[in-house]
């Protein structure tokens, strides 16, 4: 028994050091983005359902990029502060689906072509999605879901989405962001991003070492119909959201073990279907109830799964087209294990970055602003650098 939790936490452990550069790069350079854009300025400018408003909240979203629970507790935020529905959530998906630190992951660990299909999906994603909408989104629910978010604070991420950090000094893009007001609010977004994600994260690196060493691959190469190609195709985009719903693991959590799923076989639109099926794990479904009412948190189940699978279904179509579905190879992390090479230079860097921007945060007083993350009405206009 010994044996096989070492195994597991061996496993995991390669994984985050795999993962763990490309992570660290993603949250610096979302939380350069945040320091300058402020979230009530990206409210007002998402108040309809036009192309434009659409485009600004994948831009946005892409931008502001989040733990999925942080990135639906900041749409009900947008959506409070006059942001339209459509587009609250077009900003949610974007914001756990299209962030470059989910395509640094998905390079390191699976190759370019799912990097590719990320973003490609994503976009096909967000089309899909205002189209459903567009045909089948009422008045009267998107009323009901305004009536909801306007009662009160209630996920554990509010605090962290309500919190606008960006600073408005005067200057070039390089003269705010190098400022001092500029450098401590980028260090503020980027420990309390990390707080906001951690705990996502190490659970999927332990439920994807629990799987890799634990589940046979007689069961994988069953379960996903490994030897018949068309039912692997017909199923993987239907059993990947499920499996998302149910592993509890959100964001770029679920990136080690979309890569396990890929080496055991899982077809190459259900894998896609599984890493966009993020903002549908079960705590998350439950706080759509919260946020919005059962109704419509019903709406967003139905129509999110049947987005995520046409999704599924298009991206591996478009890829079999032009005949670049990679082949199943085994994983670097579970082949391999821990090496001295380029990954744990560029580690030891950004380490040693994240200390300097974590020295920065304590210094100025954040873990204050950490303590009291998860109090949204003590910090709803709190913590802005004027």
């Amino acid at each position: 028994m010994e044996s096989l939790v070492l195994r597991i936490l061996f496993t995991a452990f390669s994984m985050f050091w795999d993962v763990l550069w490309p992570l660290l790069l993603g949250f610096i350079l979302s939380a350069i983005i945040q320091a300058v854009v402020s979230k009530q300025k990206i409210a007002s400018l998402l108040g309809g359902n036009s192309l434009a408003n659409i485009s600004l909240a994948t831009l946005f979203g892409a931008a502001s990029s989040s733990c999925s629970y942080a990135a639906v507790a900041l749409a009900r935020s947008l959506f409070q502060k006059g942001a339209s529905f459509t587009a609250a959530m077009v900003f949610e998906i974007a914001s756990t689906n299209l962030v470059f630190e989910l395509g640094l992951i998905l390079f390191v660990l699976l190759g370019w072509q799912f990097v590719v299909a990320e973003f490609l999906g994503g976009l096909l994603m967000i089309g899909i999605l205002v189209v459903i909408f567009r045909l089948t989104l009422s008045q009267n629910l998107i009323g009901s879901a305004r009536r909801y978010a306007e009662k009160g604070l209630l996920g554990r991420m509010e605090g962290h989405a309500a919190m606008d950090m960006s600073i408005s000094t005067k200057g070039n893009f390089w003269q705010r962001l190098m400022s001092s007001d500029g450098l401590s609010a980028v260090s503020n977004y980027f420990v309390m991003d990390i707080a906001a994600v951690w705990v996502d994260i190490v659970v999927g690196l332990l439920i994807a070492g629990t799987v890799t060493v634990i589940v046979p691959n007689a069961f994988w190469q069953m379960f996903f119909f490994k030897d018949s190609p068309i039912v692997s195709f017909v199923v993987g985009p239907l059993i990947g959201p499920l499996i998302a719903i149910i592993s509890f693991v959100c964001s770029v959590g679920n990136i080690p073990l979309a890569a396990v799923l890929w080496e055991k076989g899982m077809s190459f639109g259900g894998v896609i279907s599984f890493v966009f099926a993020d903002v549908l794990v079960v705590p998350i479904l439950d706080i759509y109830r919260k946020y919005y009412g059962w109704r419509v948190a019903g709406y967003i189940l139905l129509t999110f799964y049947l987005t995520i699978a046409i999704t599924g279904y298009g991206v591996e179509g478009i890829f079999s087209f032009f005949h670049a579905i990679p082949t199943p190879q085994t994983v670097s992390f579970i082949s391999q294990g821990i090496s001295w090479n380029y990954t744990s230079w560029l580690n030891i860097f950004f380490v040693l970055v994240t200390l300097l921007l974590s020295y920065r945060f304590v210094s100025r007083g954040g873990m204050s602003m950490l303590s009291e993350m998860e109090k949204p009405e003590s910090h709803k206009h709190r913590h802005s650098h004027k």
